[in-house]
This record gives structure tokens, C-alpha cells and sequence, in this order.
């Protein structure tokens, strides 16, 4: 069965990485739009049986220095009020939390690098499960609150707040489980500055990627396979979303 999915996207490299196998497998025909160049007016927000929101390194609360920022939230708004497949990543997470009424603020602190989550009773019996006890990818200095009626899933010490669902239809996850698939070293180079302003070791994220980054992607996959699998079908499949 063919379904479409919008993915929006805000930077290259921070891009579907280990979801693009398990998405290709379920049928979804994928469309990718960088809405910090285009125009999401002209798309319905619930036109796609899936949207996926990417990542990005800015805050989800900058819209005065990042305007595009407005037509996202409010895209994304609209299509989480219809209650239609709607995953968020990192930003993406972000972004979703706010649309819903929480609030999105710094830490205090960065979280770079692998561990794994701890999940909540909900998140064990959610297809987290997945992802139990497996290094996963966090790139982040900003968290959110939950939003009112949100489950939360799961967390780390540095963050209470690492993912939460609405029902099987929306899912927001702070942390990267798609991430290092498709080329860590595009991460590396693409946050040089943070890195270096972290004065982070890159040698040492990049050990740790070919530690634990072919296990990550094993259970991402695993993870967003079973994720899909619960997801209603559509009653009608829409028009206009042309292939990536």
C-alpha cells in the first residue's frame, strides 16, 4: 500500500539517516521540503498520511530571528490539531511541544553524544522498547516541557523529558535514533563551531559513533517499524506530494 509522507527538513546532513530503510519498506513515497526557503502555505496539513519534522541547530522559540519559524509552527499546528501521523525529531520534538502549548527553553547544559534512554512503564510498552538499554544519539541544549495530555516515554540524567506520544498517532523524540547511519562525519563538520565552543573531543564522538551506532540503527529501525505498524490506515490517500 503507497503512502505519502512530507518530511521537513531544515539542514542536509541532519536528515532521515536510519528511518529511510524502514519508511521505503512500509511504502511511504517521500517528499522533502526545507521550510526555512519554502512555502508550506500552499500545502495542506493534512494532506500527507505522514509528517515527519527533522532536526536543526536553532531554537524552537527564535521565530524573531528565524521568521520561517512562524509558518512552521503554525503548519504543524494545524496538522497535530486533525491528529494524523505526525513524528518529531529533536528540533523537530521541539517544534511539535510548542504547537501544542508547552514550553521549549535551554537547559543549562548540552547533551552530545551516546547513552541510552530510560524508559517510562508507557515507553516499555510503547515501540521505544526498541531502543531498551542501546547508546543513542543525543544532540541537543534545548528541551521541552510536556505537553497537556502527552505521555511521556522516556528520559536521561540530563534530560526528564527525552519522548512523548499522543495517542499512536504523534510521536516527539528529543533524542537522534536516526542519527550516524548515513555518515557521522557530516554531524562533526556541520557543528564544528559547537564543538569547538564545547571544546567537545571530535575524536572521541566519532569512536563512540562506530561503537554504538550500528546497534542505534538496528533498533531505530526496529523502533519506527513497529511505530508504522500501528498506525491507522488513512481513508484517503492525497494528491501532490511528488516523490523526493
Amino acid at each position: 500500500m503507497s503512502r505519502n509522507a512530507l518530511v521537513l527538513r531544515h539542514i542536509a546532513f541532519e536528515d532521515l539517516g536510519s528511518f529511510a530503510e524502514p519508511l521505503a519498506a512500509a511504502g511511504y513515497h517521500l517528499h522533502t521540503l526545507d521550510p526555512t526557503v519554502e512555502n508550506l502555505s500552499g500545502i495542506n496539513p493534512s494532506a500527507p498520511d505522514l509528517l515527519i519534522v527533522l532536526g536543526g541547530p536553532i531554537g524552537a522559540y527564535e521565530e524573531a530571528i528565524y521568521p520561517f519559524l512562524t509558518e512552521e509552527l503554525a503548519f504543524i499546528s494545524a496538522r497535530l490539531a486533525t491528529q494524523q501521523p505526525t513524528l518529531g525529531l529533536c528540533l523537530g520534538a521541539q517544534l511539535m511541544a510548542r504547537a501544542l502549548g508547552a514550553k521549549v527553553a535551554p537547559m543549562g547544559q548540552t547533551e552530545i553524544g551516546w547513552s541510552p534512554l530510560t524508559l517510562t512503564p508507557e515507553g516499555k510498552a510503547s515501540p521505544l522498547k526498541a531502543l531498551a538499554g542501546v547508546p543513542i544519539l543525543h544532540w541537543h541544549g534545548d528541551a521541552f516541557e510536556l505537553p497537556v495530555g502527552a505521555t511521556p516515554l522516556a528520559s536521561t540524567t540530563v534530560c526528564a523529558n527525552q519522548a512523548f506520544a499522543l495517542g499512536p498517532t504523534i510521536l516527539g523524540l528529543q533524542c537522534h535514533p536516526e542519527g550516524w547511519e548515513r555518515g557521522f562525519e557530516r554531524w562533526l563538520v556541520g557543528h564544528a563551531g559547537e564543538l569547538a565552543k564545547l571544546s567537545l573531543n571530535i575524536a572521541a564522538l566519532r569512536a563512540d559513533a562506530e561503537r554504538f551506532g550500528p546497534a542505534a540503527t538496528r533498533a531505530a529501525r526496529a523502533m519506527l517499524t513497529d511505530w508504522l505498524k500501528a498506525l491507522p490506515a488513512p481513508d484517503v490517500f492525497p494528491d501532490g506530494l511528488g516523490a523526493a
